[in-house]
């Protein structure tokens, strides 16, 4: 795999299909060259309810991840627990998945905008966690 494809990978876990699939794309088009990003939303439920699912989250990082890491946002609750116990199960993620502790829209694109300049995954959870400090006032 070259350089160029190596990127980390970003996934997003909400409760709701519609939020996870609309920050993705609000990330991705913020981002400017984030299109080279792999970013996949993991929301709701494999039914289609409002919830979370251990089973789209696997599947979510496996088809981001590059080798270069996988970086994984929640919005609250269940979703965090989830991503917990998929990464105390130990092989349902990709190997170097983080849980990236960060507010999930603007933690979305400052990860998609690190990971875009092909910065490795510590790099990406420290853009992403930096947004706590984003001041609106």
């Amino acid at each position: 795999m070259s350089d160029e494809q190596r990127l980390v990978g970003i996934v997003l876990v909400s409760h709701s299909a519609e939020v996870a699939a609309s920050v993705a794309e609000l990330a991705k088009a913020l981002s400017g060259g984030g299109g080279a990003v792999a970013v996949a939303p993991a929301g709701g439920t494999a039914s289609g309810g409002f919830g979370t699912s251990s089973e789209l989250v696997a599947s979510a990082a496996a088809s981001v991840d590059r080798g270069a890491g996988v970086a994984v946002l929640t919005d609250l609750g269940s979703a965090v627990l989830t991503v917990k116990a998929l990464l105390a199960e130990g092989d349902e993620l990709p190997d170097d998945t983080r849980l990236v502790d960060a507010p999930f829209v603007e933690g979305a694109v400052a990860a998609v905008v690190t990971a875009s300049t092909g910065a490795d995954l510590a790099a990406v959870e420290a853009a992403a966690a930096e947004a706590y400090s984003y001041r609106k006032v």
